[in-house]
């Protein structure tokens, strides 16, 4: 049940970012080229929700089978050969997300005690950055 939750939740999240980036680009072109004007945050903005939505989607695209993968190898061997492979290849990237988790932690550790702000909006970088754990997380519980 809990596992349905997070997959609604995900799919929602990623309709709600790619909707929100291009009514963002939209908006920004109109005022730009309609207005003779701007927002300054709108390029800051738009960056940190692209960056949500691809970190976002590389757990969504496991889970519907979007990654590329070269199967060459892996389909020429016996099936107990190509479970172990499967299996090994499962466990290296547990590893790197669990240094990518780790290394997310310190630099986000780093970000709220130096009390550093976005450059263009007054939200603190640790939680706008914070997407690297969320993303990696979900990549980790769908693997």
């Amino acid at each position: 049940m809990l596992l349905n939750l997070l997959n609604k939740a995900e799919e929602f999240i990623i309709g709600l970012l790619l909707v929100s980036m291009t009514l963002l680009v939209f908006l920004e072109v109109v005022m730009r080229f309609g207005f003779g004007s701007g927002f300054l945050w709108t390029q800051e903005l738009t960056l940190l929700l692209s960056a949500w939505f691809v970190l976002f989607g590389i757990s969504y695209g496991l889970k519907v089978g979007a990654h590329i993968g070269v199967d060459v190898l892996i389909r020429s061997v016996p099936p107990l050969v190509r479970r172990a492979l499967s299996v090994l290849a499962v466990l290296m990237t547990l590893a790197y997300c669990g240094l990518f988790i780790y290394g997310s932690w310190v630099y986000l550790s780093k970000m709220k005690m130096i009390g550093i702000e976005l450059e263009d909006m007054p939200i603190p970088t640790w939680m706008a950055h914070s997407i690297m754990i969320i993303g990696i997380v979900f990549l980790s519980i769908r693997l």
